[in-house]
């Protein structure tokens, strides 16, 4: 006669577990998450089983009803989640069998090994296509502002230095090339996330006859995993999709420190609007850009998360060990706080004014046109490294004689190259010299706006 146990694993052990145990090894209260992927691969499951003959037609009927009313109860909020279920497969098989007794059979030729790995892949499917337009979103909120701003001008900056002159369009227009290699590498990781584990069961397949492609063509998994080993153990999909997602929160943190910089008063580019900055306790006078912040701050969260799911795989022997369980939330979180940020930042970008007055004091600086003069040189044929020492010298003039590098005379520049003509001098007017700036991938305006609609024809389709 079967012995009791209150676990689904418990034959051969005498009593069920101490209850700091079950507290300690439970997931279900994370992992319930991953209850509709579950409920879909039990149902594809399901119906494999009864096409090989284990399951009778009106068998699946029952388990895909039982199934599709705990999915709806889960939905409304109403399913009870018992800790004493451990995670989400086990509970949801459980209510299961209590609903219908064909629920014995679902586990047939599975494993929850090759089962939390198929709901994982899954997951990670379906939130790739989150991210996907969720980076679209931001490519647009990008694209919108720089067409409002078509004729800005800022300093470009090396060093945190004024360098040269560059349209504001330009500007964002480089992060909307960060985020589409974003999108670019979320579209590779989905690749290889989307192989079916489902039939591989603990480690060493199954006696019985599965047809593992059935199942993949149900749930729309491209292809099967070829050894069951890797299909259980095998966790570089989601450690691809943490480290892309960390990339993504790099760039976000890159974009959040400009608009701190830009903010300020000591830059004074843009305002942000009041709905995304917040005030001081202390000082009334005080706007702070605290999304921008928080966002910057996140980006430190996400690549810790890539470095936990790291550090828990690097030491691990084939194939599952319970290590494991520990992937998920770090995963959850980095896809949570990713996806947050991209929606929240997006939605700010439509909420900033530039302040064209400052941009155009910050760009009239001459020195920022210093290399325009050393091309102009070459261009007479001087030497680069010659035309460079010219102009370093004549800034060094300028800055004795306190005078600004456009005012410098033409006998202060023959003194120090006699053969100079005065046409090199006439650079100083900074939208020719950016007009000048031709070749593709350049900060002059032709090649922006034929930027600007190569994206907003690219982004239409996404």
């Amino acid at each position: 006669m079967a012995k009791k146990n209150k676990t689904l694993w418990g034959g051969r052990f005498s009593s069920g577990p101490d209850a700091k145990v079950q507290r300690f090894t439970r997931s279900v209260h994370f992992d319930k998450r991953l209850y509709k992927e579950d409920i879909a691969g039990s149902i594809a499951h399901a119906h494999m089983l009864s096409k090989i003959g284990i399951l009778s037609t009106g068998e699946f009927r029952a388990i895909e009803k039982g199934l599709k009313q705990i999915e709806s109860e889960i939905d409304a909020g109403t399913f009870r989640w018992k800790d004493a279920r451990e995670d989400v497969h086990m509970n949801i098989e459980a209510a299961l069998t209590e609903r219908t007794p064909a629920g014995a059979k679902l586990h047939t030729g599975r494993s929850r090994n090759d089962q939390v790995a198929t709901d994982m892949r899954l997951w990670v499917k379906n939130q790739i296509t989150v991210d996907l337009q969720l980076l679209a979103g931001m490519q647009k909120a990008l694209i919108s502002w720089a067409g409002q701003n078509m004729d800005v001008l800022i300093p470009g900056y090396t060093h945190l230095q004024r360098a040269q002159p560059v349209y504001l369009a330009h500007h964002l227009l480089a992060y909307v090339e960060m985020f589409d290699r974003d999108r670019s590498r979320l579209v590779d990781a989905r690749v290889r996330a989307d192989v079916l584990p489902l039939g591989s069961g603990a480690l060493a397949g199954s006696t019985i006859p599965l047809k593992r492609e059935l199942v993949a063509k149900t749930l729309g998994f491209a292809r099967v995993t070829a050894n069951s080993l890797d299909a259980v153990s095998d966790r570089d999909f989601m450690l691809e999709y943490a480290a892309a997602n960390a990339i993504t929160a790099v760039h976000l943190s890159r974009l959040a420190e400009d608009l701190i910089i830009w903010s300020s008063a000591e830059f004074g580019f843009i305002r942000i609007g009041d709905a995304f900055t917040t005030g001081s306790s202390l000082m009334p006078q005080k706007k702070n850009p605290d999304v921008a912040e928080i966002t910057r701050g996140k980006s430190g969260r996400v690549i810790g998360d890539l470095m936990a799911l790291l550090t828990l795989v690097k030491g691990l022997p084939m194939t599952y060990n319970r290590d494991l369980q520990e992937d998920k939330e770090r995963l959850f979180d980095s896809v949570d706080t990713v996806q947050e940020t991209l929606d929240v930042m997006a939605a700010m970008l439509y909420d900033i004014k530039v302040n064209k007055a400052t941009c155009t004091q910050a760009v009239s600086d001459p020195l920022l046109l210093a290399t325009d003069i050393a091309d102009a040189l070459v261009l007479k044929g001087v030497p680069f490294r010659h035309a460079h020492e010219i102009v370093g010298q004549a800034v060094a003039v300028c800055e004795k004689s306190r005078c600004l590098l456009s005012q410098l005379p033409l006998a202060d520049w023959k003194k120090i190259q006699p053969k100079i003509d005065p046409d090199v001098l006439d650079v100083f007017d900074v939208k020719k010299a950016l007009a000048r700036r031709l070749m593709v991938g350049a900060p002059g305006l032709k090649q922006i706006k034929a930027e600007m609609a190569s994206w907003k024809k690219r982004l239409a389709r996404k």
